[in-house]
């Protein structure tokens, strides 16, 4: 089996090598600013596409929001160069709006779940539930959560559907930047919401598993090739490949599901 999906990842890369090259005459420099959500599969991804294509990807990492300095709207305001832009799939929207992004060029890559964290060896709350997702979070001292997509979501949806919004004023925080798994691995937060399979890289953490179904909000990453991009036709290609079959096994094991049909 082991054998099989070698060859068959190794003839879709063949194919991604074809594309790539039919639109360019030569190598090129792809710039790829992309989100946590998806980084885990792209970094192990992205060597294939290079020694596929000869391509070199050049790998800018930053929120799909919000207002820091590496977040990707930032980055892109201060006339950062880009080519591919991976992030959450309304947020390349609110860009194609703005002109930065080539809106036809968009493709719909993976759904990820919001997961719950705890730091190692501490004790896993219940989330079987609704009632008892509640339960934890009003025991819990520190709460914590991303400035991103399922930051937004747990902020101001979550906990008003499960109505302790006052409750977590003084004890639930934004984390601007940093993975939320390593605010809960330093033991700064004794419960951390974030995608995922942005929490499956981080060390020091239990993931207790999904928010049950009740609470949870799939978030979809997305690419795109940018408005300014210099490189579309190689950026092409490696949306192409992330969106390919070949792709699959690295996503689903960073803990998201791959959208069956993406790019065709």
């Amino acid at each position: 089996m082991r054998l099989n999906s070698t060859i068959f990842r190794s003839i879709a890369l063949g194919f991604v090598a074809a594309f790539a090259f039919s639109g360019a005459a030569s190598a090129a420099e792809v710039r790829v600013m992309i989100s946590g959500g998806l980084a885990a599969a792209y970094k192990a991804l992205v060597p294939e596409f290079e020694r596929a294509t000869g391509h070199k990807v050049l790998t800018a990492y930053g929120p799909s929001m919000g207002t820091t300095a590496n977040a990707i709207p930032v980055r892109l305001e201060r006339g950062e160069a880009a080519d591919v832009l991976i992030m959450v799939g309304y947020a390349i929207d609110d860009l194609a709006r703005q002109g930065k992004v080539i809106a036809e060029s968009k493709i719909d890559l993976v759904k990820s779940p919001i997961g719950v964290a705890v730091k190692s060896g501490a004790p896993k709350p219940d989330i079987s539930n609704a009632d008892a997702v509640k339960r934890a979070l009003l025991a819990a001292k520190t709460i914590a959560y991303s400035d991103s997509a399922s930051g937004v979501y747990v902020s101001t949806e979550m906990f008003d559907k499960l109505g302790i919004k006052d409750a977590m004023k003084d004890k639930a925080r934004k984390i601007p930047a940093t993975p939320v798994g390593e605010i809960v691995a330093h033991g700064d937060a004794e419960i951390g919401f974030q995608q995922i399979s942005e929490l499956r890289p981080v060390e020091g953490i239990d993931i207790v598993g999904p928010l049950p179904d009740e609470l949870q909000k799939i978030t979809v990453f997305s690419a795109a090739i940018a408005s300014v991009s210099k490189e579309p036709d190689a950026g092409k290609a490696l949306i192409k490949f992330l969106a390919s079959p070949a792709a699959r096994p690295e996503i689903v094991k960073s803990g998201m599901d791959p959208i069956v049909g993406a790019g065709n």
